[in-house]
Formats: structure tokens, sequence, C-alpha cells
């Protein structure tokens, strides 16, 4: 199958450059705004195209995948994280996935950071203070945030991100620990003078910052429950860049409105877009808008990557991002 003439339909605005390069290549049919496709949408563009360029908004289930056509063979993720395709379906579909890994490492491990620093020095309530007609000037005992040197910063899930905050941190004169599925080779984390915890739940209880970077899989939904996030330190606080799910949303607003923890900074939400509005009121929370990842280099290198998938395929070889069953 040519790469010239191999039908692709893109669900999302992607940056210019990218558009352009398909243009160039393929046979591509892409959005003219830039709203997620409805379920009929997508099933329309499953039926007659051979790749279909989805994004963390489309929603790829069982369902939606057996109303796919004969020419679907690639589905390419624009993002690293798959959660939004029943993997499993569709290969025993005979339809391929591939992903965008490593390119956002970077850019997001910046704003885990980010967040640490925003949640603990309180810089958003610094900011809606010095925008208000409250502020009257210096004092020494206002606004005082917590010191993150010396701090013991517990990391959830260590791969190319979570190794990424670590390398951070470790700048910032922040202690690293982590919990992973399995613990990194001896070389690595003495490089990243990290601490494995094998428990969780121990972990957690012992730590002043926790960073979620692992993926959300049936294993990690809600890995962070009302349990666990109370064990908890008061004084702690919690950021997550990852996916919403891994956090129990209803029970972190609880707990962060009752003081018993004491900040969080969250860039990704349990229900998407739509965050909880008690969430959206407590002054201790820095809410973002899934924008990680959101660099302009980074946004086109994901599209180059989609590019390269989608290009290796069509010319009879498998894309050098396919996800396998091992992976998820």
């Amino acid at each position: 199958m040519p790469s010239k003439r191999i039908s692709v339909v893109v669900t999302r605005r992607l940056p210019d450059v990218v558009e352009t390069r398909m243009k160039e290549l393929f046979d591509v049919k892409l959005r003219e705004d830039d709203t997620p496709m409805s379920t009929d949408e997508l099933a329309e563009a499953m039926a007659h195209a051979d790749v279909l360029v989805a994004t963390i908004t489309d929603q790829i289930d069982a369902k939606l995948l057996a109303r796919a056509g004969e020419r679907l063979k690639l589905i390419a993720n624009y993002g690293a994280g798959v959660d939004n395709i029943d993997v499993s379906t569709a290969r025993e579909r005979g339809i391929h996935v591939s992903n965008t890994p490593g390119v956002v490492t970077e850019d997001t491990a910046d704003m885990v950071m980010a967040l640490i620093l925003g949640v603990t020095r309180r810089l958003a309530e610094g900011l809606r203070l010095a925008q208000s007609s409250d502020w009257q000037g210096w004092s020494p005992t206002a606004m005082m945030g917590g010191r993150i040197r010396g701090r013991r910063l517990g990391i959830l899930g260590m791969g190319r991100i979570g190794q990424a905050v670590a390398r951070r941190a470790a700048a910032f004169g922040m202690q690293v620990h982590y919990h992973n599925r399995k613990r990194l080779h001896a070389e690595i984390e003495d490089a990243l003078d990290a601490t494995y915890w094998e428990s969780l739940d121990q972990m957690v209880a012992r730590m002043d910052v926790i960073s979620i970077n692992c993926p959300h899989t049936p294993s990690t939904f809600h890995l962070m429950n009302a349990r666990r996030l109370k064990l908890m330190k008061p004084d702690a606080v919690i950021v997550n860049t990852s996916r919403g799910e891994v956090i129990d949303e209803n029970a972190l607003t609880r707990m962060l409105r009752a003081g018993e923890i004491a900040g969080a900074g969250l860039d990704v939400f349990e229900r998407g877009h739509e965050i909880n509005p008690r969430l959206k009121e407590l002054p201790n929370a820095i809410l973002l808008p899934h924008m990680g990842s959101a660099t302009v280099e980074g946004r086109i290198e994901m599209g180059e990557k989609v590019i390269v998938n989608i290009k290796t395929f069509a010319d009879g070889h498998r894309p050098p991002d396919l996800v396998v069953p091992a992976m998820l």
C-alpha cells in the first residue's frame, strides 16, 4: 500500500506544520474545527479510513471498534497514553495501535516541578491576592509557603517521566523516593539517588510531596483512593500530571477542604474537563487544563512521530512505536 494513497482521518486539529506534512504524504481528511468527534463521526471515519489519527479525547472501545471497516488497519494515537483505546480488542480485529512515547517527557517533568513549586509556595493564592484590591503590601507573615529543599518526594511511576522528575527534584535538593511495578536497575537507581519502596502505603505515609506519574490502567484506577489518601501527612501535597483516574477526585476534594491534605496541583481530572465544582473553589488546589505537554516543540514532535508511524506502516513495515500487550 503506497503511502501517498493511504487514507488517513485525523480526529482533532494538529499544529499547522504537521497537517501540512500530512497533506503532502497521505490522502488525509483533517478536522475543520477543534472539537472532539462524536461517536457516530468516529464510527464513520473508522468505516472508511486505512488509518485513524486519534487523541486522548477519542474513546475507542470494543463497541466502536465493532463498527470499524475492513480497511482500518492502524490507529495512530497522538499521545503516549493509550488508555482511550481498547488495544486488546483492536488487536483481535487486526488493527494495530501506535503511540508517541518519549516526546513529552521533559515538558511534562517541567510541569510537575511547576506544580510542586506552585502548590508549596502558594503561587495561585498569591496571584489572586496581587490581582485583587485586598493586597496591602508586604508583610513578614503573609503568604508563607513551604521550602522544598530537603523535602521527601515520592514518585508513583518511575518510567521516563518519573525519572525526569527525579533528576529535576534532585537539582532542587529534594530527597527522591519512588514506587514502581518493577524496581529500577541498581545503576539507574544510584544515578538518580532514588530510594525504592515496595510498599506504596508506607511510601505515601512518609512523603512530603507525592507525584503521580503512572499510566491509567485497570490496576491503577483510584490507586490513590480514600484509604490511601488518608495515609498522607496533613502537611503533604500531591500533584498529578498523568491521568485523573488514578486519584479518587471526590475523596481528594473532601480531604483538601478538611485540611487533611495541605494542597494539590492537578493537570488532569477524573472526568476529563468536567472538574468537580467543589474542587474549583479550593484555595489550596492549583488546577490546570491538561497542559503538561503543551509546548510548541512537543506537539510538533508528537505529530512527526505519528507521521513516521503511518508512513512506516504504509510502506509495509512495523511502526516504530507499535503498542504491544507487554506495555499495557
